[in-house]
Order: structure tokens, then sequence, then C-alpha cells
């Protein structure tokens, strides 16, 4: 039996697409093994969101031919579309495919063994228009099953390079999806997780262009919101999902904050199966900043979103990602983010300083200073903990559940971690519990300083 061994760097969608490459070669007879192993075929899921991240990727398929000289190489995904050049005279890679292409990735390895020369797998992904189907069964060492329901971005933020790797918006169709949840809800997985690389944009490519003109000016009235509430077709993606026997969480990825209408989110908080985690990508709390990203929204519009969705949620958890030192970011600059990030309290803030990305307008633009963006980092990253802190101790002597994932043993006691529908992280003692197992609960007091105890009920789901 011939061997392949996986290896995924990035995001959430990547990790699906490795699952479904997984799946596609063991129904070809093909027996995975982990990556550190030797292997007949070595397929690398590449990143290019940062030239950090096509490093990284370079140095896996280096790696990955030392292991096993003669051993297929195979470079997949954003790397492969940013560096189409580049790549090509890699002499450690034997065969390349694109974002568009991985769904053949068992055809493709059999043209290369019958031709060599075949080796180039790539669709302009800036022109095609087709969802790429992928459909999967199981995932792999989870009880969280991520779905991918959308492809593409067309944002145009002058620092990401995802549009010209991952093309343009392609959703994939409902009942697919629907198809695809039930057959995980079969196999036991009671919380699915709903990823694109803009999810916010699911199913606008299904509507006509005189709607989606219409959307893209967001107006405020109530006509505008409840056309945007009816017609949007991931808010009934999330509804639909929620009629599935057997699950009994739906979480989503990151949303765009010109998603969060009234309606919109009132809907979502009449589903009782939504998990209320929010993450909603703010970047910068300075509007001078965010034009300069070419992100479509202000702070205060940001702003009026969080208010919306503590309105009509009972402490719900809103994340959010925040770029320091981005090109021409002031110190003034820096202290309205802060001062922002202050106001809105978040639970969790995930901190990057700027890192230039060829390809991109801000590679272009004046650059911060690389100790200034760490220091700015570092501020922010106390203000982080500290609301994290704030935000956990908040649970304490509330009645919650958890979704057992993993053991864990503390002070010679063994418990199950796991996470609320808010994403704070959960331990109960393990003794007659299983992993997948709910359980309703008292959360007493921190067990450590990132992780709550809880006294589970006598009456459990």
């Amino acid at each position: 039996m011939k061997t392949v061994a996986f290896h995924t760097l990035g995001c959430k969608v990547n990790t699906y697409e490795t699952e479904a490459m997984q799946q596609l070669m063991e129904a070809a007879g093909y027996k995975c093994v982990d990556f550190g192993e030797k292997a007949d075929v070595y397929i690398i899921n590449t990143c290019s969101v940062t030239n950090i991240a096509d490093r990284k990727s370079r140095q896996m398929l280096h790696r990955a031919r030392k292991m096993n000289e003669d051993a297929i190489v195979v470079a997949a995904g954003c790397y492969v579309e940013s560096a189409k050049e580049k790549i090509d005279e890699d002499l450690s890679i034997d065969i390349i495919v694109g974002n568009n292409n991985k769904n053949e990735i068992v055809n493709i390895i059999n043209e290369y063994l019958q031709d060599k020369n075949e080796n180039r797998f790539i669709i302009d992904i800036n022109k095609n228009t087709e969802y790429e189907e992928f459909n999967i069964s199981k995932i792999n060492d989870h009880t969280r099953a991520f779905i991918k329901v959308q492809d593409g971005c067309n944002q145009f933020c002058s620092y990401c390079i995802i549009p010209f790797t991952r093309g343009r918006v392609r959703s994939r169709k409902m009942e697919n999806i629907i198809e695809e949840v039930k057959k995980l809800a079969s196999s036991g997985y009671k919380e699915v997780v709903l990823t694109g690389i803009h999810l916010s944009s699911y199913g606008v490519d299904f509507l006509d262009e005189s709607y989606n003109k219409r959307m893209e000016l967001l107006t405020q009235t109530e006509e505008s919101d409840e056309e945007f509430v009816t017609k949007n077709e991931l808010l009934n993606l999330i509804e639909n999902i929620s009629k599935v026997d057997g699950i009994e969480r739906i979480r989503i990825g990151s949303l765009e904050p010109r998603i969060i209408k009234e309606g919109f989110i009132k809907r979502l908080s009449e589903i009782n199966k939504f998990c209320p985690h929010f993450h909603l990508s703010l970047q910068s709390g300075c509007d001078k900043t965010l034009k300069s990203m070419n992100r479509k929204y202000t702070a205060s519009e940001f702003y009026e979103g969080v208010e919306l969705i503590r309105k009509y949620f009972d402490s719900p958890a809103i994340t959010t990602d925040i770029i320091v030192g981005f090109p021409g970011e002031s110190k003034e600059d820096f202290e309205e983010s802060k001062a922002f990030v202050e106001k809105v309290k978040f639970y969790e803030t995930h901190i990057f300083p700027y890192s230039v990305r060829e390809g991109t307008k801000a590679a272009h633009m004046p650059q911060v200073d690389g100790n200034e963006k760490a220091k700015r980092a570092n501020i922010l990253n106390e203000i982080n903990l500290a609301n994290q802190r704030e935000f956990r101790s908040q649970r304490i002597t509330k009645v919650d559940e958890v979704l057992c994932e993993e053991t864990f043993t503390n002070d010679g006691k063994e418990y199950y971690t796991g996470y609320t529908k808010e994403y704070v992280k959960i331990a109960v003692l393990k003794d007659g519990l299983n992993t997948n197992d709910i359980i309703k609960g008292k959360v007493v007091k921190f067990l450590t300083d990132d992780i709550l105890l809880m006294e589970k009920e006598q009456n459990n789901v």
C-alpha cells in the first residue's frame, strides 16, 4: 500500500481542504502517515498570507524532499497561486496544484505517474467562478467539524494578498452543505463550525447583480435592513443547519463588521443552537488607518454593531484581530486605536505587528519601525490579557455547558476540557464522561489562568 503524508499551513479553510484531500487519497488506496515519516507522496497545503508564510511553505516543501528523495512532493494552495514563477524553478517540487484543483488530487497524481511532464495544475483563480466542491464525512482528531461553505474574497484590503490567491467570491450550494452536515451528524458530531475566506459574502454570488449593488450600499433604513435579512444567504444557511437532527451547536468563523445589522442579529438570537461567539475583524480602531487599509467601515460603525450584539445576546464573546504598526500609523493613530480597543472590551484580541506582503499596496507605503511595532503589540497584549481574565471571571457562579474534547490532568486529578458556546475553556472532572459529551454545570472558579472549573449537574444533556 502506498503512503501519503499531509502538512497544512494557514487557515481553517486549508485545514478543511486537507481533510477532504486525505479522504480522497484514502479512498484511492493510500495509507495516510504522519508528515514526519517516510512516505511515497507528500502533499503540503501551503499558505501565503504573509512573506513569513511563504517562507514556511518553502521550508516544508524542502523538508519533504529531504525525508525521501524518491517521493512525489506536491505543493498545493495559496503559495502556488502567489508564486507561480518562482515555484516552477524549485527542484524540490514535483507537482503544483492551484486552489481550485485540490478536489482532483488523485487524478493529478495519477496523470503525473503516467507522464512526469504533466505536473502543473493551476486554473486562473481570478477568472474562475465555480466553487470547488468537496465532501467529507469525518474530521480527524476533532470533536467539532469545520465545514467550508465559501471561497474567495472581493474586498481587496490594501495589506492582503488573499483575493489574488483565492479569487473572487464563490459559494457552495446550500443543499450540498446540508447533506454534509447530516453525514457529520450521523457520525456523531454535535458541533459544526462554518468557515470560508470571507464568510459574510456567502451566497452573494447566488443573488442578482442589482440586489448586490443595493446591499453594497448597506443603508441603515428599516426597509433595507428587512430586505438584507430576508435575502441573507448566510443567515438562511445557519437556520437550515439548526434543523438537522443531532447537531447541537453551530459556530461561525470571522465576520465582516458590516453584516451586523439589527434584523440579522435578532434572527440569530432566535436560533437556540447558535453559539454567541462573534469574531469581528476590526484591524484598527483609528478611522484614518481603516481608510488606508481599505476597510469599508468606521470605528463608530463597528461599535454600533458591537452594541447590537450585546443588545440581543447575554454576555456574548466578541473577539477580533488588530494590526499594529500598519504603514503610516502614527503614535497618535495607535493611541486612538488603543482607546477604541479599551472601549469595546473584547473578550480576546489577536494582535499582529504589520508584516510586509509583497504584491499588495501596503508593501509600498511608508513603514513603521519594527521595534515600535513590537512595543505597540505588547501594550495591546496587556489589555488583551486583562480583558480575557475579566470576561472569564464573569462566567463564575453561572450555569453553563461544555462540549468535552480533551483529557487534562491537574494536581493529580483527571478532567475533560472543552468550550462553552462563548468559547470559554472549561474543565470538568472526568468521572463517567466521554469525549463529545455535552455537560451542564455550575462554573465555580479558575482551575488555571485560562481554564475555569465546572461542577457538573446530576442530570446532564
